[in-house]
């Protein structure tokens, strides 16, 4: 009796389990046939061919410009772009008519003519502003905004991105990855990562509904929090910013400088967000795990601290 009670609980157990399995499979696999689905979308694929690249982030449409043409140091530190020079346009269906949002890593000399072109094609700019400091040669990260037909606004705004050096052709392939195991990493910090490169990535969303002019703005559209990793020998720099209400702001930086870590810059992204947000850069080199000691120490500080492990 007794052993037949065991084997149906072990059965019991395996059963559950499997049917476990098979729901995460399945939601899974709906999540990427929906995002074929929508990259299939006549919109996003003449989107796709202005730039002839871009890719579907759950319901938003994304394209990445990595400023591959730039030698930027911080003192001693090559910038790899996966790290803090990359360039993305971000679009979003709404009724009948797109959002976009973006952030555009720019040379000081081609702000003026970027934001000449801009003012001319009627896009709107939401922010400029440093996210590192000393960096050789200096740059300057412009955010815009814009709302239309989705391939209007793409051509406006290659338009916009041809009066400066940016490579508009097809992402350049990643170089080879370190071979650095980051797993302890990602304990630290509590969330998984992303190898691109040379470069490890998080990208931590806010549990918060954010909206915009009372659109939800998705985490695609750039309100994850980006933390970055770029192994310097057998140490780290990373940057990245917290996307924070405004009591979060100082006891994160508390701890950010308290764990040896630079707050480089607290400013707006948006104009017109809900909750009011403050996006907080950050630089540091040291080792890699110290360094996550100290980055999970600030998200503890903040609503995200609740969501990670």
């Amino acid at each position: 009796m007794k052993r037949s009670f065991l084997l149906l609980s072990i059965f019991t157990v395996l059963l559950v389990a499997l049917v476990g399995i098979m729901k995460f499979q399945s939601e899974a696999v709906s999540k990427r046939n929906s995002e074929i689905s929508q990259e299939q979308d006549p919109k996003w694929e003449s989107v796709k061919r202005v730039f002839n690249k871009g890719s579907i982030q759950n319901d938003v449409f994304r394209v990445t410009f990595p400023r591959s043409d730039l030698q930027i140091k911080v003192d001693h530190v090559q910038i790899d772009p996966n790290l803090a020079l990359t360039s993305y346009l971000a679009f979003k269906q709404v009724g009948n008519h797109s959002m976009m949002m973006g952030d555009l890593v720019l040379l000081e000399k081609e702000v003026k003519p970027v934001e000449t072109k801009l003012a001319e094609l009627g896009i709107e700019i939401t922010a400029l502003h440093n996210h590192i400091i000393e960096e050789n040669p200096k740059i300057m990260y412009l955010h815009v905004a814009g709302h239309g037909d989705p391939v209007n606004l793409a051509e406006k705004m290659k338009d916009a991105l041809s009066v400066t050096g940016t490579p508009l052709a097809s992402t350049p392939p990643e170089k080879s990855p370190s071979t650095f195991n980051w797993s302890k990493v990602e304990d630290i910090i509590g969330w998984k990562g992303v190898q691109r490169g040379k470069v490890f990535q998080f990208s931590i969303p806010r549990p918060e509904k954010i909206t915009e002019k009372g659109v939800g703005i998705p985490p695609a559209m750039g309100i994850a929090m980006p933390i970055n990793f770029q192994l310097i020998g057998e140490k780290a720099a990373t940057t990245g910013d917290f996307v924070l209400l405004s009591n979060e702001v100082n006891p994160v930086v508390r701890e950010l400088t308290k764990n040896g870590i630079t707050v480089t810059a607290i400013h707006n992204h948006m104009l017109d967000e809900s909750p009011r947000l403050f996006f907080l850069h950050f630089w540091g080199v040291d080792e890699p795990e110290k360094l996550a000691r100290g980055l999970r120490a600030a998200l503890n500080q903040t609503t995200v601290g609740t969501q990670i492990k």
